[in-house]
């Protein structure tokens, strides 16, 4: 029987990792990559310790340190998935993509989750090529730069509202005639000088010469087709959390993320009431109100130390 299982290669994957082979937790890891969203980054410069680190290095910096100590109480199960979770009341199972099941008193869940990809002629051609997913990690390199944000939630006028402290100009795309992010944030955004909004617009073709610079859009309300000059496009249209495999087994919320007490990341699963389990969670696949690599490495510190003080007393 094992202490723990973690599931995920990315920063909350590996911090957790680290932490639980330094407490000498019988643990094992799996991943079926390293490093979650942000390797397709060129130049991440928020990860705090590394001014600037590109996404593909920061993966190999963060599989270095798991492999590291890999041993005795850490094994590392890669490239592999988990495809289903059951809960006993001793014990939590997991089964594998590749067949393979593991039985441990814990688990730790930081699946991550998926962008929602824009689905049009370009997107993929010109994708970290003036075409990104993450304002956060990439935002910085459009300084001075005529930009477009696509989505109409709060995710997409927080990047609008980052854009704005240097970038040109901040479009965005929004494909109704109304937000749904919250009014104070709209306000906020909207008051800028450099800030415009585009409504009934929907995306047709992102264009440009080995870098963007433009993108089509059609007009839903009057059927009239436009291009947008713009050396940026930040894509804001949702996130998917890697939790399907999870069933029934949890608590998850309207959108599938798995829902936590934010004081331990420990998961609640639903049994005629809300109720915490052997499951933690950590990342992107949670319901915290904020995603961002740093905190999902703290929030699976955060978990870890609790897993440690309930492994240790039961």
């Amino acid at each position: 029987m094992l202490d723990l299982i973690i599931i995920g290669g990315g920063p909350a994957g590996a911090s957790a990792g680290v932490y639980a082979a330094r407490k000498r937790l019988k643990t094992i890891l799996v991943a079926h990559e390293w490093g979650g969203q942000s390797t397709v980054s060129d130049n991440i410069q928020n990860w705090i310790g590394s001014p600037t680190i590109s996404g593909r290095q920061l993966s190999e910096n963060l599989r270095k340190h798991v492999e590291s100590y890999a041993g005795d109480s850490l094994s590392i199960v890669f490239p592999d998935t988990a495809v289903a979770l059951k809960r006993d009341k001793d014990k939590v199972t997991v089964t594998l993509a590749s067949g393979k099941k593991y039985e441990a008193r814990a688990i730790l869940i930081t699946a991550g989750a998926t962008r929602r990809k824009l689905d049009i002629p370009g997107a993929l051609e010109y994708e970290q090529k003036g075409l990104t997913y993450c304002a956060t990690c990439d935002g910085p390199l459009f300084d001075g730069k005529d930009v477009a944000v696509i989505g109409g939630g709060n995710a997409a006028f927080e990047t609008a509202s980052q854009l704005l402290a240097y970038c040109k100009t901040v479009t965005l795309m929004v494909r109704g005639d109304t937000y749904r992010a919250d009014e104070i944030t709209v306000h906020a955004v909207l008051a800028h000088p450099n800030m415009r909004v585009i409504k009934n617009a929907t995306p047709t073709a992102v264009i440009g010469n080995k870098f963007v610079n433009g993108l089509k859009w059609k007009n839903t309300a009057t059927g009239t087709e436009e291009t947008l000059a713009v050396e940026g496009i930040f894509v804001e249209i949702g996130l998917l959390p890697n939790t399907s495999w999870l069933a029934d087994s949890l608590a998850l919320n309207k959108i599938g993320q798995i829902m936590v007490d934010p004081l331990t990341q420990r998961a609640y699963v639903l049994d005629g009431k809300i109720a915490p389990s052997r499951v933690w969670a950590a990342g992107d696949c949670t319901d915290g109100k904020y995603h961002q690599n740093n905190i999902a490495a703290g929030d699976a510190v955060k978990a870890l130390e609790d897993i440690y003080l309930f492994i240790k007393s039961s």
